[in-house]
């Protein structure tokens, strides 16, 4: 077996970061708990601010590594840095989606509805890849991690052979003049009966919805919805969730979709 997945890519040294993204902020070393750009938020989200994001070029192959808060500023995205996520859509046996509404504490689209779970693999062993193969089983892994995380999912009832990986989405979005997103997000799509234990510093509210439910959550003018969320819906979502009985014709695509 590859041992792809659990090779970390290399780190990001200041000096790295500067011959790759020559104008981006290098203050890498600073913790984000110490960072002027974090005064006033939330104490547990600036402490994940700094778990440790894979760094990618366009084509979706690791460079380096940066810390959530480096990739998540607005001005390091608009100098082209790029990270990879993963969005989980996680159905009941009658074939209803989880949503949840992400906490105001968050640091990035608080308050918003979005799909069961988005977040990001982590340069550490187990979630890392450089082929597609690879990253696959990284993100699924991550999947299983940040279910439990923020929905309190025991892995055992989400585990990452379950997973099905539809596609990947190139695109970017800002949150607010500070923060934003530059992903590229892998779909995975799971049926699963789960139990939750929801952690509040991370979802504040979730419901199970049909497709016609999400469709009229959509036209409620007092509900925000995160842009990766509203993207897949806009596109694909709703024919993938019409097909859940024939899925594999859409999985394991091999293009980056660019939105």
């Amino acid at each position: 077996m590859s041992t792809t997945t659990t090779t970390a890519p290399p780190a990001i040294t200041a000096e790295n970061i500067l011959r790759l993204f020559p104008d981006i902020n290098t203050s890498l070393a600073t913790a984000a708990r110490n960072s002027s750009e974090l005064d006033g938020y939330d104490e547990e989200q600036v402490r994940l601010m700094d778990e440790v994001c894979i760094v990618l070029d366009e084509n979706d192959v690791p460079i380096g590594s940066a810390t959530k808060k480096v990739c998540h500023l607005m001005k390091n995205i608009e100098q082209g840095l790029l990270h990879r996520a993963f969005s989980v859509f996680l159905f009941d046996d009658e074939n209803r989606l989880l949503l949840q509404q992400r906490a105001d504490e968050k640091i990035t689209f608080p308050g918003m509805w979005t799909n069961t779970c988005c977040s990001h693999p982590l340069g550490i062993p187990g979630e890392t890849g450089a082929d597609l193969a690879a990253a696959t089983m990284g993100v699924r892994r991550a999947a299983q991690r940040k279910l439990g995380h923020e929905l309190g999912v025991p892995a055992a009832q989400v585990l990452p052979e379950q997973f099905r990986f539809l596609t990947r989405i190139h695109y970017m979005a800002p949150s607010d003049g500070l923060w934003g997103e530059h992903e590229i997000d892998y779909i995975l799509f799971i049926k699963a009966q789960v139990s939750l234990d929801i952690n509040p510093n991370e979802v504040q509210a979730y419901k199970y919805v049909r497709a016609d439910e999400l469709k009229a959550m959509f036209k409620d003018e007092k509900l925000s919805f995160t842009p990766w969320f509203k993207l897949i819906c806009n596109t694909m979502l709703f024919e993938w969730w019409e097909n859940m009985g024939s899925l594999e014709r859409y999985e394991n695509e091999t293009q980056i979709r660019r939105m």
